[in-house]
């Protein structure tokens, strides 16, 4: 039997001939999109296309999993404020637990939807899993803030949370990838939902949130994301490196192991998010506080301010020294964040989200690298008032060069390769103060 006898082929071919076969529409229907998209489950929705110029920096990556892509459309789903709030990160993560699986259910609805009206889309998570083969780099090629900011869905806010303007940050995103354009896209708000209160940066532990607008990622990843990524990486470490269970507890307290347990067993288990626990902004949120702000800072900022509970910080990070200044009834447990880079440009796309500026306030130093081997790139590193500045290329006079071997470099830092007998070795090579170097390092521990 031939393929055109088979009857698969047979069927298609008659339905594609057929006249009464409804023709596909090129161009979709946006008001149809937001309304199956409710219909799906989601609280709201908007919609952008692949050429909006925000989504430049990920337009390729987008593109190279889903090529047809031509519109994005992102959904929001509602999360439970009470939960979220609770003192009992129990319960705050069965929250979020439950409203990630929604978020990909509502997508799963909506691409199943329209695949059935030979309509092409595909959706990914709405956070985990995520591409682990990309760490420590880029393991998302879809940013859900930035495609719901572009289709008018909210604004990022102090906490770095996109902010809608009637749930508030209290809402988990999703995005939709389409092969179609669409009859109308959404505009950006012209407002910002965020009220500037700085009840974010009052109520996180590890200061990772500056009132100044500064955002410290690493500090935030290092204690909330305990349970996950550079965490759970650093805690297998600690497993393999102990030899007796006297050591691993010298580690890892008990209350830390049973937690790794639980995130492996139940799901995620945030041990912090209070930045987007006490904020109020947006319009089915701040009432409460706009009538009685006092009672608002009672029962809901301060138990959590209170509580006492564990934090982990890597050792010499402005973290450290914040939980001690600000926090004396929380307890600091000393970590790794996990963030090993594997190639020179994931080295230097990691040293602002890991920059202490704290640490540096009193450097003024430019330093200039030189890579060759396995990479061979330049480039020079500024730091000074409390600033970094990354840059390719050797720019401006340097107060000291670092000439190093690629594979040799990511080895030290990684701590399998002992920087002295490498600089014996000249794999490494040093003009300028050691003491430069020393201070270089103290900016971005790991």
């Amino acid at each position: 039997m031939g393929l055109s006898d088979h009857p698969t082929v047979k069927r298609y071919l008659e339905q594609k001939n057929s006249s009464s076969k409804a023709a596909v529409q090129q161009i979709l229907d946006s008001d149809m999109l937001k309304k199956l998209a409710v219909e799906s489950g989601a609280d709201d929705a908007g919609l952008v296309s692949i050429d909006d110029p925000s989504l430049a920096d990920q337009r390729q990556d987008i593109l190279s999993t889903f090529p047809k892509c031509q519109s994005l459309l992102s959904i929001v789903c509602r999360l439970n404020r009470n939960n979220v709030r609770c003192i009992d990160r129990a319960v705050s993560d069965t929250e979020y637990i439950l409203t990630f699986h929604r978020v990909n259910e509502v997508a799963r609805r909506i691409t199943a939807t329209l695949e059935k009206d030979g309509i092409n889309a595909l959706y990914p998570a709405s956070g985990f899993p995520m591409d682990m083969s990309k760490w420590p780099g880029k393991m998302w090629f879809v940013s859900h803030k930035t495609v719901a900011q572009a289709a008018g869905l909210g604004v990022m806010g102090l906490n770095r949370i996109v902010i809608h303007p009637r749930l508030g940050n209290f809402i988990v995103l999703g995005t939709v990838l389409l092969d179609r354009d669409v009859s109308a896209i959404d505009n950006p708000l012209d407002y910002n939902p965020c009220i500037d209160c700085k009840l974010c940066a009052t109520v996180c532990p590890v200061g990772a949130i500056g009132t100044d607008g500064y955002f410290n990622f690493a500090n935030c990843m290092t204690h909330n994301y305990r349970d996950r990524m550079g965490g759970f990486q650093n805690w297998v470490e600690n497993i393999v490196t102990s030899n007796n269970i006297k050591t691993y507890r010298r580690k890892v307290c008990d209350k830390e192991t049973v937690s790794m347990w639980q995130s492996l067993s139940y799901g995620m288990c945030n041990k912090s998010s209070y930045c987007m626990a006490v904020c109020p902004a947006g319009d089915d949120v701040i009432g409460e506080f706009l009538d009685d702000r006092k009672k608002y800072i009672t029962e809901v900022v301060k138990p959590l301010q209170q509580k006492e509970e564990i934090i982990y910080v890597v050792p010499g990070t402005d973290a450290e020294t914040h939980v001690v200044r600000k926090f004396p009834n929380k307890k600091t447990q000393k970590v790794s964040n996990g963030l090993r880079p594997d190639t020179i440009k994931n080295f230097l796309a990691s040293l602002p989200v890991v920059f202490q500026r704290g640490i540096a306030k009193s450097m003024d130093t430019v330093y200039h690298f030189r890579f060759t081997g396995d990479e061979e790139c330049e480039s020079t590193i500024t730091i000074r008032d409390s600033s970094l500045i990354v840059q390719n290329d050797l720019v401006g006079d340097p107060d000291i060069l670092v000439e190093a071997d690629a594979r040799t470099w990511l080895n030290f830092l990684a701590r399998e390769k002992n920087l002295v007998a490498a600089l014996a070795q000249r794999r490494i090579k040093i003009k300028g103060s050691p003491r430069l170097m020393q201070s270089f390092a103290k900016c971005f521990p790991s």
